[in-house]
């Protein structure tokens, strides 16, 4: 997405990410998942980890990051 519109604002595992991503949709951001690997081959090939990136519009991105700072501080509870 090259789109200057949207801002990176998180990049983790497939798990916390996919947290994340429904709490934002759930407080109505429409975040967009980026999907990319470390190395840049196939994970399911030779079993790399898969890390994603959620981006979002940047009329929402104050919205989006107190959203994502307080699941941070949950998971680290």
């Amino acid at each position: 997405m090259t789109d200057s519109n949207y801002i990176k604002v998180f990049t983790g595992n497939l798990i916390i990410t996919e947290r994340m991503i429904q709490t934002l949709r759930d407080s109505g951001i429409n975040a967009v998942v980026r999907e990319q690997n470390e190395s840049g081959l196939d994970p399911k090939i030779y079993g790399g980890h898969l890390l994603q990136e959620i981006l979002v519009h940047k009329d929402e991105l104050d919205k989006a990051v107190s959203i994502i700072e307080e699941i941070n501080s949950e998971l680290q509870s």
